[in-house]
């Protein structure tokens, strides 16, 4: 594959003018003083400079064809040109003004590189630091800050985001736009991304699957990597956590570099955490895990194209909180010695853009490798199998003009699921998973407030499994399936600029999602329940409404959405009321129509005259019910959330200094499906306090945090520990440092 890009990429090299596209420009604040620092960042190439000491900056060997540039500086608005390049150069000077509300960034998780109000696909950009990141062991519960974000837990190390009441199989992770496959499919199941090296967190809250196929029918989380590092410079940082609840210790180091071409990074990181104290201060055996992982990237751009390489690797060892352990374990600890499972992930992928004139093709390919292994007895294996899997797309960006953009592309997986060893349980058959498929992306612009966006995709999908076991044991036998589905979705949505300050959006889309591996073939114990698929199942198919209105001001920001969603054959997984011959509880896979419905509001606030204050709300409800008046499983309560923060440039001998506090509602819970039982509410309370200090010169960011002050003890209604009566974690006191380090030229 990358001799091929190689080869393709020298003979384009001849074809295309050689002479020089280069912008130069100023970046000015409002009294027109120079900024010194602000960042200039052209995501297509993956470049970022910065403006000197006169605030000049300025970008080289440019490719011909139109391309967005944002320019940021903290604390002033973020501006977004667009820019039509034809073998010139070209003056840009930009003026900043000043703003204590975060502005809009660039996405590009809609499919085109668009701003997040031009984007007919409301995008969430949740931006990862010590100053927004809740402090806390668990990376899915940062995210909940998001409103609609939820998870689903068993502990601090297990957990999985949950997307308006759809999770698992019904959203789509993505690491780095790169489909993640490391069986996804269970609550029991690690998100499986470490956040380390990670800058920006787009989140698409509702049907994705025009852009990504099936399993995007909920929505797709997109975990977007750091920045390259600024051109001629290397820059690293050092992250350091300690976490009081779980006597666990985070610790991780990168470095990047970039000349006028080249660009690359490594970056290693080690997590360490023993079992969790609950509200009450009791542990809750094996729920200690422990993380390794490592990532690493390379790449080259100029006026041809774009070429990137990314390598990640990441092994947990998890501890399963299950009634065997609990029973067994006598003692908090933190090595993970029986009844764990380990996941070991190797992802490869390459990124890659070529400029062919008034034409750009995306060829994007990647490779995942996920070995995963339950462990019951030290160096006993229950189960061991791996899962491999081959993604590729090909784009064609057509020539467009400012008031345009077409796409029309071709994406493709192949999938392995491989038992390994003769392992006693078989949960999965060996299988082959294929999927192609085809689909073309129009947005417009009419008269400068009115952005249409249109899509249309098909799918075809097949799996195919072999036989398990022998055909006289009727508890294991699964005969061998072949299984094919062809799926159609599309989207049309518009964004309305009513002024300035005022955007409405709607949107309907269509999406689908097919059975998997593990709803038509499971059988068999896994942890707490005996698990049974259904090979009649057919696919999810689901029909979305959206609207949104967002206003904004110097000072304050309102976001108000509501949406309904109509699934028809929704999947997911009940009790049957039966019991195994060793009292085991039988759980199947099953279908019913269903709805949700909800929405979220959110108000950002920083008072005209007390410009150091700033307050934060959001509130999120959903209601998931079948045709039949019953309530779907694993739908969260609806939560409330105040922030207010006090900022301070310089306090002491802290810089940017911060105190927030943070109130977090879960009300009562009372719509739990039938085999579920209601919640009651609950409220937390957190405080964080931080900034930056220099000691000999070197600047290091400073947090101090406690979540859950009051130790409260509390059930969540997705903590999946209730089936084994414990409680969520209580009080838990975090002390994170950071120490940013680099060499300009």
């Amino acid at each position: 594959m990358n001799k091929a890009l190689i080869i393709i990429a020298m003979i384009l090299s001849h074809t295309l003018s050689f002479a020089q596209n280069n912008i130069t420009g100023n970046i000015t604040d409002q009294d027109n003083e120079p900024l010194i620092g602000a960042r200039i960042f052209v995501p297509e190439l993956n470049k970022t400079t910065m403006s000197d000491e006169n605030g000049n900056y300025e970008l080289l060997d440019l490719p011909n064809g139109k391309t967005k540039i944002q320019f940021s500086y903290i604390g002033y608005t973020n501006q977004i040109e667009t820019v039509e390049i034809n073998e010139a150069s070209i003056k840009l000077n930009v003026t900043l003004s000043m703003t204590p509300i975060e502005t809009e960034e660039i996405v590009i998780t809609g499919g085109f590189n668009s701003t997040q109000h031009d984007n007919a696909v409301k995008i969430e950009i949740f931006k990862l630091n010590l100053q927004t990141n809740k402090s806390t062991p668990n990376f899915a519960e940062i995210l909940t800050r998001i409103p609609g974000i939820d998870m689903i837990s068993k502990g601090s190390g297990v957990s999985k985001p949950v997307i308006r009441g759809l999770s698992m199989n019904d959203i789509l992770i993505l690491n780095n736009s790169v489909r993640y496959e490391n069986y996804q499919y269970s609550s029991h199941h690690p998100l499986g991304i470490d956040e380390f090296g990670i800058e920006d967190v787009e989140v698409i809250k509702g049907p994705a699957s025009l852009l990504y196929g099936s399993d995007a029918i909920g929505g797709v989380i997109n975990f977007i990597k750091e920045k390259p590092a600024p051109i001629g410079s290397i820059l690293g940082d050092y992250n350091f956590q300690l976490f009081s609840n779980t006597h666990g210790l985070s610790t991780n180091l990168g470095i990047k570099g970039a000349s006028e071409k080249f660009f690359g990074g490594i970056r290693s990181g080690l997590k360490t955490n023993s079992d969790f104290l609950q509200g009450n201060g009791e542990y809750a055996p094996n729920s200690r895990f422990n993380e390794q992982s490592f990532k690493a990237n390379a790449g080259f751009t100029d006026k041809t194209g774009t070429f990137k390489l990314f390598y990640d690797y990441n092994n947990q060892k998890l501890g399963l909180v299950e009634d065997e352990a609990i029973e067994e374990i006598k003692e908090r600890g933190r090595k993970n010695d029986i009844f764990y499972q380990q996941l070991n992930t190797h992802l490869l992928s390459s990124q890659n853009k070529l400029y062919l004139n008034k034409f750009k093709v995306d060829l994007n390919a990647a490779y995942q490798n996920t070995e995963l292994t339950h462990f019951s007895e030290p160096e006993t294996y229950e189960i061991q199998m791996k899962l491999a899997t081959l993604t590729y797309e090909a784009k064609l960006h057509l020539p467009s003009n400012q008031n345009s953009e077409y796409i029309i592309g071709f994406q493709g997986f192949n999938q392995f699921n491989t038992n390994l060893n003769y392992r006693e349980v078989k949960l999965l058959p060996d299988a082959t998973t294929s999927n192609y498929s085809g689909f073309g992306l129009i947005q417009y612009t009419f008269f400068d407030k009115l952005k249409m966006q249109m899509g249309l995709r098909y799918d075809q999908k097949s799996i195919t499994t072999q036989a398990v076991g022998e055909i006289t044991d009727t508890l294991s036998f699964r005969a061998p399936l072949e299984k094919s589905y062809g799926s159609m979705s599309g989207s049309l949505g518009v964004t309305f600029n009513l002024s300035d300050k005022i955007l409405f959006r709607a949107n309907f889309a269509s999406a689908y999602r097919t059975p998997n591996l593990a709803e038509l073939t499971s059988k068999g114990q896994h942890e707490l329940r005996f698990e049974i698929g259904d090979n009649s199942l057919v696919p999810e198919t689901s029909y979305e409404g959206d609207l949104s209105l967002h206003y904004h001001i110097n000072n304050l920001t309102l976001d108000i959405s509501g949406f309904y969603n109509k699934i028809n054959n929704y999947i997911f997984i009940a009790p049957t009321g039966e019991t195994t011959e060793s009292n085991i509880f039988i759980y199947k896979y099953k279908q019913a129509n269903s709805s949700l419905y909800g929405g979220e509001a959110g108000l950002h606030y920083h008072p005209a005259q007390i410009k150091w204050l700033h307050f934060e709300t959001t509130f999120a409800s959903v209601i998931g019910k079948q045709e039949n008046g019953d309530y779907l499983p694993f739908i969260p309560a609806h939560k409330l959330r105040f922030e207010l923060m006090a900022e301070k440039e310089k306090l002491a001998f802290f810089r940017n200094a911060y105190v927030s506090v943070n109130s977090n509602t879960a009300f009562e819970q009372n719509n739990a499906a039938p085999d579920e039982t209601n919640t009651p509410a609950y409220t937390l309370l957190d405080l964080s306090i931080g900034g930056d200090i220099k000691v000999s010169g070197q600047l290091m960011s400073l947090k101090l945090s406690a979540t859950n002050i009051t130790d409260k003890k509390y059930i969540d209604h997705l903590s999946t520990l209730r089936e084994v009566n414990l409680f969520n974690p209580g009080r838990n006191i975090t002390f994170s440092l950071k120490i940013p380090f680099g060499l300009t030229k």
